[in-house]
This record gives C-alpha cells, structure tokens and sequence, in this order.
C-alpha cells in the first residue's frame, strides 16, 4: 500500500473515520432495500434540516451521477444546459451529459470559472427557433473548477435570470462544503434561499467512500414537484439505485448531520491548508519572478504558475495536474488528511528545485 500524499485532487484522500464507523454500525441485521430503510428516512431529516423544509434528497454513488440526473429532470429532451466552458459536466465528465442525458451544453468562456448574468444571457436567444437546442437549464459549480467562490448575491442574479425566463438553476456542489466553510454561511444561504433548484451534493471529496445526492430545494413549488416525482425513476434508469442505500446514506449522516458538523471541519482544515500552501507559494515568487499566482485561493485549490522544468521536476515528489499547458498554470488541492507537513514540505522542495535552477 503506497503512503505517497500529493496535492492532485481531495478525491485522493481516504474515507473519514466517522464515515467508516457509520458504515460499521448500519452492517448488522436486515433493513428494507432501496431506500426504504431507517439512514435514508434520517437523511431526509438532514436534508431539510440544510436547505429547508421542503428540500427532498436523493442519495446516488457519485458526482457524475448526481449531475446527469439533476440535469436530465430539469429538461426536456430538446433543451439545453447553459454553463461555463471549464465546467465539470463540460470538460470532466466523458460527455456524460450528452451521452447519457442526451443534453446541449451551450458553454461560454470565463477565465474564473465563474457564470455571471451577461455570460448567461448571451446563450439566451432563438428562443422558439426550432433549429436551436432550447437553454433549460443554468448550471453552476460551488466552488468552481477554478477554485472561486460564488457569493449569494451571484447566484440569486443568475437565479433570477433563470425563472425570468422559465429555466431552472442547478448547482454542481461536489465541493459544497468547502464554499460554505469559506463563505461561513449556511448550506441554504447560497442555494435555496436565492432560488437555487437542484444541488447535487458531493460527499466523496469531503470524507465519503461513494456517496452523492441530488436535492430539490423545495418540493412544494410547480416545478419542484415534478422534479421530485421524476428523481426516483432517472434514478433507477441512470443506474444510480442503491439497493443496500443504507451504506450511502449513512456516509452522508455522518457527514452531514448535527449541522454538517463533520464536513465543514473537515472543510475548514482543508480549506485552511490551502491557505498556507497560497500563502506560501505566494512569498516564495517575491524572490522568484518565474513564479506567479494569478488568482487568490478562495477555498481548498490553488493555482500557481510555474516554470514547466520546475513542475515536472516538483511532479516527481507530488502528485498535482497541470491545469493549463500554455501558461504553466498547476492546480494544487488539499483536503480534509492534508497536514502542515505535507504542505511544508512541497514549499521546501519548491524552494530547492528553483534555488538549483537559478
């Protein structure tokens, strides 16, 4: 069992104890298949506990998942999902959307990551021109692939935008409680409260072994209930039913439960070593201009700039991607397991690898 730890994504940590303890305690005995048992009547608890009362969720395996059923009840099968061209359901999910789902993305360019209003309203013409994919649906990501976050305000504009002019507004949360951590606001502050429709709510880079799920903010309205009543059967149709959910389910309580007290620690830890990865990466160019950190870290990613001699020799000892080939523009994630020594350590190998080139 290799021990190597790396700054390549939060996906590459391991499974939070509290996890693995939930996971131990729902193994004995019997409980009714597909939902029907006593985790997931408990995370419909937890659910309407942060977004609301009348948030309903719908536990999957992954984020992928949870984005292309989310996606696939909030349109028709002539309409199309507005989002930003460096979107996870654009540039990192095999074109699952359009494979699956049978979806348009009509993306835009944004050099934060970040949809505003006037990116959106660009995509919103030919509305009833037959020989357009129709735009349904405004997708976000909380915090972006570009690790920025939207403030409330943001997503209310885009929201609004949205049912002005009769579409929904989904927000991708693989990484939800990191924006919340940073925000230092609630889950509901910056989804249903400023009319966001659908969240899919990541578990797996916060502590979980395989456990996502897709919440509809508020089942009451017209459009939420119809969402609500399709979930189930894109579910099951998107192979994405758990039989045994009680082993998903119980990951997200006891992520999420007691207010999201497991995973906002674990957020704010990560969260809090990106930081001083930022921070430090950030001294560290004052004596080496090759160096540069365009973007401050807002959350648990960092994007400096380095030399590409420098990165492939940093690669060597740390795992990380290269997020842009002709800038030279890495992307360093921590998570909830990333210690002070870890992050110490790439800042001293950084400074010795550049010391050697100069």
């Amino acid at each position: 069992m290799s021990n190597q730890r790396g700054f390549a994504s939060d996906n590459y940590a391991g499974v939070h104890p509290a996890v693995l303890e939930a996971i131990g305690k729902v193994n004995g005995g019997h409980q009714v298949a597909y939902g029907e048992d006593s985790e997931t009547l408990r995370f419909q608890e937890v659910v309407k506990e942060l977004f609301g009362p009348n948030a309903e969720g719908f536990p999957v395996f992954n984020g992928t998942g949870a984005n292309v059923i989310a996606l696939q009840a909030a349109t028709q099968r002539w309409e199309a999902v507005i989002c930003v061209e460096s979107a996870h359901i654009h540039a990192d999910e095999g074109g699952a959307p359009e494979k699956m789902a049978g979806l348009k993305l009509w993306t835009v360019p944004s050099p934060t990551g970040k949809l505003t209003v006037d990116l959106a309203k660009s995509q919103l013409f030919d509305i009833g021109f037959v020989h357009r994919a129709q735009p349904g649906v405004i997708s976000i990501t909380q915090t972006t692939e570009m690790g920025t976050l939207y403030q409330p305000e943001e997503i209310k504009a885009l929201a609004d935008l949205a049912h002005e002019h009769g579409l929904l507004l989904h927000l991708d949360g693989a990484r939800l409680s990191n924006a919340a951590a940073a925000l230092g606001v609630s889950f509901a502050d910056f989804t249903t409260k400023v009319g966001v429709d659908l969240v899919s709510m990541g578990g797996t880079k916060i502590g979980a072994l395989a456990a996502e799920a897709v919440v509809v903010t508020d089942t009451q309205s017209v459009r939420g209930k119809e969402l609500a009543a399709a979930m189930p059967f894109l579910r099951k149709t998107s192979m994405q039913l758990a039989s045994k959910m009680r082993f998903i389910s119980c990951q997200l309580n006891a992520l999420f439960e007691d207010g999201a007290k497991v995973a906002l620690g674990n957020a704010n830890h990560a969260n809090a070593m990106a930081s001083k990865l930022f921070e430090g990466i950030t001294e560290i160019a004052k004596s080496h201009l090759v160096v540069s950190m365009p973007n401050r870290a807002e959350a648990n990613a960092v994007f400096p700039i380095l030399p590409a001699d420098i990165t492939e020799k940093l690669q060597q000892f740390y795992r990380f991607y290269v997020w842009n080939q002709a800038t030279g523009q890495v992307r360093l994630m921590c998570a909830f397991d990333t210690t002070d020594s870890d992050v110490e350590g790439l800042l001293s190998k950084l400074r010795e690898l550049l010391a050697a080139r100069s």
